[in-house]
C-alpha cells in the first residue's frame, strides 16, 4: 500500500516539474519604432525627458488594446526596440502643443520610422546667456503660433545643470526654481515687454561647465513646457 502511495506521489511530482518546465513558445519583441516630433514652426520639437510620450495601441493584438508609450527625449526624438510587430494605432500626447486629434495607424517592424508634426503651444527665440563675472544673464523671447484659445500662461523659468540632461527633473535648483518668474496670464492680456524676458542668475560656481536652457509652462492638463535650445555655458576658475 505504502508503495502505491510512493508512485502516485512520484506521478504528481513529476506532471508538476513538467508543467514548471514547460517551454514558453512566444517569440519576445522584434520590432523597432523611432521617429521625431517636428514642431510645425521649423526644426524638432525640443522637450524634457518623457514630458511627452508617444502613445501606441496594438490593434492587431487585441481589439482592446493596453496602450503603451515611448517617452520623447530632449531633442524631440524618440525610439523603442522592444516592440511587437504588428498593426498600432500611434499618437503623440502630453507636451506643452495643440492637442492631436488623429491617430496614425503604422504597421511597425524592425526599424520603421514615423514622424509628427505638432503645433507649440509657444516658441521660444532668440535665447542667449551671457556671462559677466559669475552672473548669468538670460534672455528671450517668446511667440504663440496661435494665440486664440491658448492656455494661460503660467510661469517662466531657467533650467541649469552640470550635464545636457537639463530641463524638468534634470536641474539644479539653486540656480533653476528659486529664479522662476510667475506670468499667470492670457496669451491676449500679456504686453509686448512681457514677451521678452530677462533673468539674472548671479553666483554660479567658478570653474565649472553648465547647460542652460529656459522654459515656459503653461496651464493645459500636463502642465507641460515649451523649452528653449540648449546652450553650453563655461564660467571661468579666476
Amino acid at each position: 500500500m505504502k508503495k502505491s502511495i510512493s508512485r502516485v506521489l512520484l506521478g504528481f511530482i513529476i506532471l508538476a516539474s513538467a508543467a514548471c518546465t514547460k517551454i514558453d513558445n512566444y517569440s519576445g519583441p522584434n520590432a523597432s519604432f523611432e521617429g521625431n516630433l517636428i514642431s510645425s514652426e521649423g526644426g524638432n520639437l525640443l522637450t524634457s525627458q518623457g514630458s511627452t510620450q508617444i502613445r501606441l495601441e496594438q490593434i492587431s493584438w487585441s481589439a482592446t488594446p493596453s496602450p503603451q508609450e515611448i517617452p520623447s527625449k530632449f531633442d524631440g526624438t524618440f525610439m523603442d526596440t522592444k516592440l511587437f510587430k504588428g498593426t498600432y494605432k500611434v499618437i503623440p500626447k502630453g507636451g506643452a502643443f495643440w492637442p492631436v486629434y488623429d491617430t496614425a495607424r503604422v504597421e511597425i517592424n524592425n526599424g520603421t520610422k514615423h514622424d509628427f508634426t505638432v503645433t507649440p503651444y509657444l516658441v521660444i527665440k532668440n535665447f542667449t546667456a551671457t556671462l559677466v563675472g559669475t552672473t548669468l544673464t538670460l534672455h528671450y523671447d517668446i511667440v504663440a503660433p496661435i494665440g486664440a484659445g491658448l492656455p494661460t500662461i503660467l510661469e517662466t523659468q531657467p533650467f541649469v545643470n552640470t550635464t545636457k540632461l537639463v530641463g524638468t527633473g534634470a536641474s539644479i535648483r539653486d540656480f533653476s526654481d528659486i529664479y522662476k518668474k510667475t506670468i499667470n496670464k492670457d496669451w491676449a492680456n500679456l504686453t509686448t515687454a512681457e514677451k521678452s524676458i530677462t533673468i539674472d542668475i548671479p553666483n554660479m560656481l567658478r570653474g565649472r561647465k553648465f547647460f542652460v536652457r529656459a522654459g515656459v509652462r503653461l496651464n493645459d492638463s500636463f502642465k507641460s513646457y515649451n523649452f528653449s535650445e540648449i546652450i553650453e555655458v563655461d564660467v571661468p576658475s579666476t
